[in-house]
């Protein structure tokens, strides 16, 4: 349940611990490993409460994953792949600023990630000039070229521990997706 503001101070602060707590369980543990018993108890709230809000665990993480594709397309909106330098900077400054449960999502390989890709490309797919000149079926290759080569970047850079400073792993990954992308539009 999105939040307006004009909730009752008791609702948004049982609407913000099921949120924080969430996103605390999903740091330490795997997405299909946690419960909403254990969830509400995190909370301190009880599992009727819990459904009050939310039918299910997959709705809360809908909703969150939602508003994270909404934000960062409202954050890219003036960028096409023409972009993508920026596009890729901008995905790992988001990242970095959404912290921890952000880069669990980001880099599980799980029902979550695969969620979160599609949200995100959905949400901020512009149809940009560039592609107009490929058919349907071609974009959606080159999407997922871009989508799949950038992720599995940043999600090596995570797993190894951002031993590389978070400025050289967006050049470096910009020099790769660039290069790729500069040679499929030119293609045409």
């Amino acid at each position: 349940m999105r939040l307006t503001g004009k909730e009752d101070l008791r609702v948004r602060r049982t609407l913000e611990s099921i949120r924080r707590s969430f996103e605390q369980l999903l740091i330490e543990k795997d997405y299909e490993d946690i419960t909403v018993t254990e969830l509400a108890e995190r909370a301190m709230i009880n599992k009727k409460t819990f459904y009050a809000y939310y039918d299910s665990l997959d709705a809360l993480l809908m909703e969150i994953q939602n508003e994270l594709s909404e934000e960062f397309a409202e954050r890219t909106k003036n960028y096409s792949y023409k972009d993508i330098d920026k596009l890729t900077r901008e995905f790992y400054l988001f990242s970095e600023e959404k912290g921890p449960y952000y880069e669990k999502i980001t880099c599980t390989d799980s029902i979550i990630r695969n969620r979160m890709i599609r949200n995100v490309t959905k949400t901020a797919d512009r149809g940009y000039s560039e592609l107009k000149q490929f058919s349907a079926y071609e974009q959606n290759l080159i999407r997922t070229y871009a989508n799949s080569a950038t992720l599995s970047i940043y999600k090596q850079w995570i797993e190894d521990g951002k031993k590389v400073p978070v400025e050289r792993a967006i050049e470096l990954t910009t020099i790769m997706i660039n290069s790729g992308m500069k040679q499929i539009i030119k293609s045409r």
